[in-house]
């Protein structure tokens, strides 16, 4: 395209230069057929690249989601060929175990399942949004509650913080309880070991803030700007195996926006990080 622009501009001079006795009159006929091609030039590469990212996605998109339910297949599959093989006899105290492996598998697939529909409802708009006052620190009592056990078994110490009771934000609360789920259970997912999860919130500037700090694996510099995409786990966590499907966080940073917020993170890889997000009070 700039060598097309190049000799239009250059033909367009000397026709115009023929016809047209003023130079000045040329040069600015020139620039101006030069600016509309240089235009549509941008409009056509821009098209060209969107087409060749989106292409790219859905082969992304596409392999991911096969090796994210491939592999629990593959274990629900193995373990009942074992538990049915007429050749191997199960000890009574395995068959138990087996059937563990079965429903955490089943599990990771419906948690996919599950991200992959609120993806797709995100991508297209579809997100209905039902805003009402919300006293968070109840709500984010509740999820502590239901999250103590796992995080008692993982040898994890899980505390509130809230000075006073805060303004109620008017938001949509089945959304941000969504967010605060994915956010608490990845910082005690990430925890290896015994650790620690901090949860505040605070009022700053007429909005809401709530943080959320672990002692956890921490993410390596060169991964923290891939973190909120699709299907992104940062390289320590894949080493250590942890479970998810690299959805959770590009689901926070699209519900947070679309109520109004915003959310953002520090992490030292080794040492934690610490998950934060804003919100209105109205």
């Amino acid at each position: 395209m700039g060598i097309i622009i190049i000799f239009t501009s250059i033909f367009s001079y000397l026709l115009g230069a023929h016809y047209i006795a003023n130079v000045e009159i040329v040069i600015f006929i020139v620039l101006i057929i030069a600016i509309v091609l240089f235009i549509i030039s941008y409009i056509i590469t821009r098209s060209f690249e969107r087409l060749a990212e989106a292409s790219k996605m859905k082969s992304e998109f596409i392999n991911i989601v096969s090796h994210q339910l491939r592999s629990p297949l593959n274990n629900i599959k193995w373990t009942f060929e074992i538990l049915t093989s007429k050749e191997l006899e199960v000890p009574t105290e395995k068959v138990e175990e087996y059937m563990g492996n079965v429903e955490e598998n089943i599990a990771r697939m419906v948690e996919l399942i599950d991200d992959l529909l609120i993806v797709s409802k995100i991508e297209q708009g579809r997100v209905p949004i039902s805003k009402k006052e919300v006293f968070l620190e109840n709500l984010i009592k509740d999820l502590i509650k239901r999250y103590r056990i796992f995080a008692e078994a993982s040898h994890v110490e899980l505390n509130f913080y809230f000075k006073e009771q805060a303004s109620p934000v008017f938001t949509d609360p089945s959304l941000i309880k969504l967010v605060v789920e994915n956010l608490i259970d990845n910082a005690i997912r990430y925890i290896k070991g015994p650790g620690k999860v901090e949860i505040k919130l605070t009022m700053e500037n007429k909005k809401v803030l709530f943080s959320i700090k672990d002692t956890g694996v921490g993410i390596p510099q060169k991964d923290k700007k891939y973190i909120f995409q699709k299907f992104f786990r940062a390289e320590n966590v894949l080493k250590e195996r942890t479970r998810g499907s690299g959805l959770g966080l590009y689901v926070c940073k699209s519900i947070i926006e679309n109520l109004g917020g915003r959310i953002w993170f520090k992490s030292e890889e080794g040492k934690g990080t610490t998950f934060y997000f804003t919100l209105p009070i109205k």
